[in-house]
């Protein structure tokens, strides 16, 4: 089980602003893994977790808090759903002092890391991950960690596209004019080697943690342009019927047409 936790502090002592540095804690080992961030964030949330993932693999389960980046009423947030698709069970803890181990592990680095980062000058968030990922969670693991020797219960990531799941996803319905609506703009779908979904059909859209945009139907990534202002309707053509119409004698023969025709006679 992974021990997830993003601890709020004045880690730079007034060198810098204030910041959260978010640590996983293998709870079987006690090993650490750790980046800096402005705060705890769903981008930074998922950039950390796939960073261990990508370096140790994937864990059986992991702990957190119950915030709203972890979890939300009626619906997955990203986090949620990129655990979901790596099959790993998520586990909230119902208060801080449930998470034992990680709250401790923050309290030693409250001390430790902070005094290493006063050594080292460091005064921003760069520098500090430079140096945590180059040394500190080395040394700390060296020092600290526990069975060691135990298996290692983590999972391949062979075959997973790891940046199509820890990334913002969801999905779009098809306009008839190919279009999809997002974030208040519109996207126009192009035609390509891929094919284009029906009307109606929904797609899936991408937000990678680099910020590019990504639009897939059937696991088939499709071509896109951006739409400025709201698309005009096409295919359509409004018919006026001739005087002779069926259409417009139609009315004519309906009760209240003749009851007005009469009202109107005995008026006369």
């Amino acid at each position: 089980m992974l021990q997830f936790d993003g601890s709020h502090h004045d880690w730079f002592e007034g060198r810098g602003a204030e910041c959260c540095l978010l640590n996983c804690v293998d709870d079987s080992t006690g090993k650490i893994y750790l980046r800096f961030a402005v705060s705890e964030n769903t981008h930074d949330v998922l950039l950390t977790l796939w960073e261990y993932v990508n370096k140790y693999g994937i864990p059986r389960s992991i702990y957190t808090d119950r915030y709203k980046i972890y979890k939300a009423e009626g619906k997955l947030t990203d986090f949620g759903r990129a655990m979901k698709e790596l099959n790993l069970e998520t586990i909230y803890a119902h208060s801080p002092q449930a998470k034992g181990r990680v709250e401790r592990v923050n309290r030693t680095l409250q001390d430790r890391l902070i005094k290493a980062l006063r050594r080292q000058g460091i005064s921003n968030i760069a520098e500090a991950n430079r140096y945590v990922q180059e040394k500190f969670i080395k040394e700390y693991n060296s020092r600290f960690a526990v069975n060691t020797e135990v298996a290692d219960v983590h999972r391949t990531i062979k075959g997973l596209k790891l940046e199509n799941i820890f990334c913002y996803k969801t999905t779009r319905q098809v306009r008839n004019d190919y279009t999809i609506n997002l974030a208040g703009g519109y996207i126009q779908l192009l035609k390509g080697k891929s094919p284009l979904p029906k009307p109606k059909q929904e797609v899936t859209v991408i937000k990678k943690l680099d910020d590019t945009l990504h639009i897939y139907f059937n696991n088939q990534e499709l071509k896109f342009c951006r739409v400025e202002g709201k698309p005009e309707k096409k295919g359509y053509k409004l018919i006026k019927p001739a005087k002779d119409h069926p259409w417009r004698k139609m009315n004519d023969r309906l009760p209240g047409a003749q009851k007005v025709s009469r009202s109107f006679s005995s008026a006369v």
